[in-house]
């Protein structure tokens, strides 16, 4: 098999965040009769690939785990907002590079949940305005209560046929998240490229605040921010 053809499959089943791996080992050569018979604990194995997907125990060694590095990512918000004095509504962005984070996968690529989590630290977003921050912070996130955002990967959709030549992919990453101490489904839409053992690239979703119990800040003569929050990260992960 070519094995710049095996790297790019690599590519398009990997993450990153809002990407995921996946195993690199070639399938098995159709074993001879007589091979099959005197080998039935991998007949089983292979019988029952439903089963093995869904526990990191099954997946065994043959699982891959890729790790963020916080140096090389960048979360981000993204919302449109109206200040005191402005005619135009404004973008307001608030970053931080307080991210952790992994996925794991096993042998035929699935993420295995129970060892991917991303989590980034709120309390540690600022913006070009240290008053916005605050009041955010303390009213609409409630940080001193919810330090914390996270998302726990569980499904890749849409890899792309046939893969791109040029390594890179772009698909969804299916998962929960978890912001205010609520927990809903999120859809990040990805775009991956690898580079050796490395994992860069971007991904996005938009959330409202009102679906995880917040409220969008009003303050008279001061600002207002729109229900809808584009989330982002730029991400750099390394395999294992």
């Amino acid at each position: 098999m070519n094995m710049r053809y095996v790297s790019l499959v690599i590519v398009t089943l990997c993450l990153s965040v809002v990407v995921a791996g996946c195993a690199t080992t070639a399938p098995a050569p159709t074993a001879a009769p007589r091979a099959a018979s005197s080998a039935p604990t991998q007949a089983s194995a292979t019988a029952a690939p439903a089963k093995a997907a869904s526990t990191s125990a099954a997946a065994g060694a043959s699982s891959l785990r890729w790790t963020l590095d916080p140096a090389g990512s960048e979360a981000r918000f993204k919302a449109r907002e109206q200040l005191a004095g402005r005619d135009l509504p404004n973008d307001a962005i608030g970053k931080t590079k307080a991210i952790q984070g992994a996925i794991g996968v096993d042998k035929q690529g699935a993420i295995l949940a129970d060892q991917s989590k991303f989590e980034v630290d709120l309390r540690t977003l600022a913006s070009d305005q240290s008053r916005r921050d605050g009041f955010i912070k303390s009213n609409t996130l409630n940080t001193s209560q919810f330090p914390s955002a996270v998302f726990v990967p569980t499904a890749v959709t849409g890899l792309p046929s046939p893969i791109p030549e040029s390594g890179e992919g772009a698909f969804k990453l299916i998962g929960n998240m978890t912001i205010h101490g609520v927990t809903k489904p999120a859809t990040w839409d990805v775009t991956v490229k690898k580079s050796g053992n490395q994992l860069t690239g971007t991904a996005s979703t938009v959330i409202k605040l009102t679906d995880y119990g917040m409220t969008p800040p009003r303050v008279p003569v001061v600002l207002s921010i729109e229900d809808n929050i584009t989330l982002e990260l730029d991400f750099a992960m390394t395999m294992g």
